[in-house]
């Protein structure tokens, strides 16, 4: 069976525009740990838009902070940025801030494996790392100037054999395409795989990229939910973790169902496992959990007696309620370290 998944660079709209958002949360966080908010932004042709709902004591200007970190990515081209962020109605704004019950409906899943370190598909681990490795190569190596931001990794694996990789890369006008290709295929590649024999190699297979950001393509924040999870190897409930607060279910509970799903494997219990958690508005509790391991043995009961699923009491357990979002922007949110739910 093939297995392929995708890893944005950290300069693809789609995560340009998750790192704008998120860097608005920490802001707020770090200003009014109560913050409540759920924000998306839309970037295209020079432009940025912030939108959404806040209810918080913090004041601070969005945008600069907004800017800021685009300029963070790596680009140099000024955005012209809007801000709307207004608070929420009347009647949502009735529920107590520290409400207990889940704030919003979600289905979330949390899944671990055996197979690597990080407890995550392996192929899922080395999109990833090759991202992660174009993007620091950008950033510290001076042999790399050339590289620009935008850009994704695509990787497929049959079995336990890479299958093929395909890169796509912005870069500089005035860089040759055959050196590009050369260069990523030696520093990049190689070393993040380790062996590229019988490993099809694609890298800007159309030609140069030399247009990247929000110049050339439209981003919108959580559009990429599958590259912060699972790579599209197992189930998603459709909804965005970015830009919300961490009490969103669709946040906290995404959160927990990984950390439960890690314990599990990590003690014994099973291969791998897969929990899916469903969450009702108002109510503390999900109103459906289910975990079963690979075998087909029904972890459910297990995993509800030894976790607790409610959101107020995943933020107390992994302190949630702080500046910490932006940071895990890119390169997935799952088996990456400097996280509570990784630990």
């Amino acid at each position: 069976m093939l297995k392929a998944v995708e890893a944005p660079l950290a300069g693809h709209p789609d995560k340009v525009c998750d790192l704008l958002v998120e860097s608005v949360v920490d802001e707020y966080l770090r200003r009014d740990l109560l913050s409540k908010m759920d924000i998306q932004a839309l970037g295209s042709n020079g432009m940025v838009m912030l939108g959404g709902v806040v209810d918080s004591r913090a004041d601070f200007d969005v945008a600069e902070i907004a800017k800021q970190a685009y300029v963070n990515v790596g680009y140099t081209e000024p955005i012209e940025l809007f801000v709307n962020l207004e608070r929420p109605s009347e009647e949502r704004l009735r529920a107590p801030r520290t409400s207990a019950g889940a704030s919003g409906t979600a289905i979330v899943y949390g899944y671990a494996t055996r197979e690597t370190r990080e407890m995550m598909p392996r192929s899922v681990v080395y999109a990833n790392a090759l991202a992660r490795r174009i993007d620091d190569l950008r950033r510290t190596d001076t042999r790399f100037s050339w590289l620009r931001p935008d850009g994704k990794v695509q990787l497929a694996m049959r079995g336990e054999q890479v299958v093929s990789v395909t890169i796509i890369a912005a870069h500089a006008e005035d860089m040759d395409i055959n050196q590009v290709q050369t260069l990523l295929l030696e520093h990049a590649v190689a070393p993040v795989l380790g062996s590229i024999e019988g490993v099809k190699v694609f890298i800007n297979p159309v030609g140069p990229f030399t247009t990247g950001g929000f110049t050339m393509n439209a981003g919108v924040s959580g559009r990429k939910i599958l590259s912060d999870t699972y790579g599209g190897l197992l189930p998603h409930g459709g909804v965005a973790m970015v830009g919300k607060d961490p009490l969103k279910p669709s946040r906290a509970g995404a959160y927990m169902t990984r950390f439960a799903a890690r314990e599990i494997v990590k003690e014994g219990l099973a291969s791998n496992v897969l929990i899916t958690a469903v969450y009702s508005v108002g109510l503390e509790e999900p109103v459906s959990l289910f975990a079963r391991g690979g075998d087909g043995t029904d972890l459910s009961r297990l995993v509800s007696e030894r976790f607790d699923f409610r959101s107020e009491a995943i933020v107390e357990r992994f302190n949630l309620r702080r500046p910490m979002y932006a940071a895990c922007a890119n390169y997935g949110m799952f088996g990456r370290e400097g996280v509570p739910w990784e630990e």
